[in-house]
């Protein structure tokens, strides 16, 4: 299965009976497994989470931390890049050169990188005090 697969099929189990916004996301860990991910809204938080921190939790739920490429895709007239959110969660598991597709479902892509998404990133190191 491609990651483009992984995630049109994530994006398709989205709950978004607010927005009817649906984002599918697939990350590829270092070990190479696929792990997706989709929005989730809620009445209390009608925006909801992110379809990729969805992939991320179910990556590290299967026990792997560290992304090797993302894809995301979602049904609008050009790509939709993640988060705020979600681009310090990329962060935090990914390298800033790590590949991020961005695609529509109509089959519109641009490719990117986590660094370029989150120039500056928060990381651990900003916290060494040694």
């Amino acid at each position: 299965m491609t990651l483009r697969d992984a995630a049109m099929t994530a994006r398709e189990n989205a709950y978004a009976p607010y927005s009817g916004f649906k984002v599918g996301a697939a990350l590829r860990g270092a070990g190479g497994g696929l792990f997706g991910g989709c929005n989730v809204e809620n009445v209390a938080y009608p925006e909801g989470t992110c379809a990729e921190a969805g992939a991320i939790a179910a990556m590290v739920a299967a026990g792997e931390t560290v992304i090797a490429e993302a894809y995301v895709v979602a049904d609008s007239p050009e790509p939709v890049t993640p988060c705020g959110g979600c681009r310090q969660k990329l962060a935090e598991f990914a390298a800033p050169d790590v590949r991020v597709t961005l695609a529509t479902t109509s089959g519109v892509e641009t490719t990117t990188t986590v660094g370029a998404l989150l120039p500056g990133a928060f990381g651990a190191d900003h916290m060494d005090r040694g």
